[in-house]
């Protein structure tokens, strides 16, 4: 089910699920100027842990339910309409509610030798704590 106005796309290639727990699509919408990809999370589906070195990543919400959490923070409850930016060198996840679909545009705002760290994943202890 594709909660956006978006194309939903694929399921992600293998280089990038072993780094979500779920299922999640993924869609390039355009790589000029940066990358912009719409990213569908089945209920429940979220990535693991990351950091953006050199680089941001913003998040324009279009459709369903979700969560960002930064390291150290409370989750925030994403919904259609919200925006996050994510500045470089901070740890964050981000993923569908247990019950919702969730889309998202991530827009990649890149810098010279940017790259993103791959790290835990965000433990069913933890996600099952949110309300």
């Amino acid at each position: 089910m594709n909660p956006s106005v978006f194309p939903m796309g694929n399921e992600l290639p293998e280089e990038y699920s072993k780094y979500f727990i779920g299922q999640a699509y993924l869609k390039a919408l355009t790589e000029k100027g940066g990358t912009i990809d719409n990213v569908t999370f089945s209920p429940g589906c979220r990535n693991n842990w990351h950091i953006h070195h050199k680089g941001e990543q913003i998040l324009l919400v279009t459709g369903g339910r979700g969560w960002y959490q930064a390291w150290g923070e409370p989750a925030q409850k994403l919904k259609p309409g919200d925006v996050v930016h994510i500045p470089s060198e901070v740890k964050h996840w981000h993923g569908a509610a247990a019950d919702s679909w969730f889309s998202h545009l991530s827009v990649s705002v890149i810098f010279e030798r940017a790259f993103n760290e791959w790290l835990e994943a965000v433990d069913d202890e933890t996600y099952i704590m949110l309300k």
